[in-house]
């Protein structure tokens, strides 16, 4: 191969426009056959979960009370249900300084930034480890999450 018959291999470019032409003819079918493709096997619907985006902390006291707080993110309607629950004996429900006064664990009104809820350790007034968590409920109950989990100090 002579330097004549490489250089004009080089400067050759009249195939250059149909290639770059295919292949993004390609690419673009590609593309759309895997949003379809998503979208009709119901792969979809999992991109509309709109559980809401929230931050909790939980202060701990040895006598077995505790500060459950909303600490920043989206205010939580009414309307969804949103509880607290604990591990092993969980919560004294029925005591008086624990602010739900749904017997289930319930918050029971609208949360925001800044609200809080006292609950108190069903564990015989102390921590043990349980772990304390913070679940939410959709109002039509198609979607469920947990926003907030925390381990207790052991205080017995």
């Amino acid at each position: 191969m002579n330097s004549q018959s490489l250089k004009t291999l080089f400067t050759e470019d009249r195939a250059v426009s149909p290639v770059i032409g295919v292949i993004l003819m390609v690419a673009i079918t590609v593309i759309l056959a895997a949003v379809i493709g998503t979208f009709v096997l119901g792969m979809g619907d999992d991109l509309q979960n709109n559980q809401p985006t929230a931050s909790f902390t939980m202060d701990f006291e040895a006598n077995g009370n505790a500060t459950v707080s909303h600490a920043g993110g989206d205010t939580i309607s009414g309307e969804d249900t949103v509880t607290i629950a604990a591990t092993g004996s969980g919560l004294d429900l029925d005591h008086a300084d624990s602010g739900i006064t749904d017997p289930a664990g319930e918050w029971d009104s609208a949360i925001s930034a800044g609200d809080s809820v006292n609950i108190v350790s069903a564990d015989g007034g102390a921590w043990s480890g349980q772990t304390v968590s913070v679940n939410w409920e959709s109002a039509d109950g198609s979607s469920s999450a947990q926003l907030g989990s925390q381990q207790a100090p052991n205080t017995a």
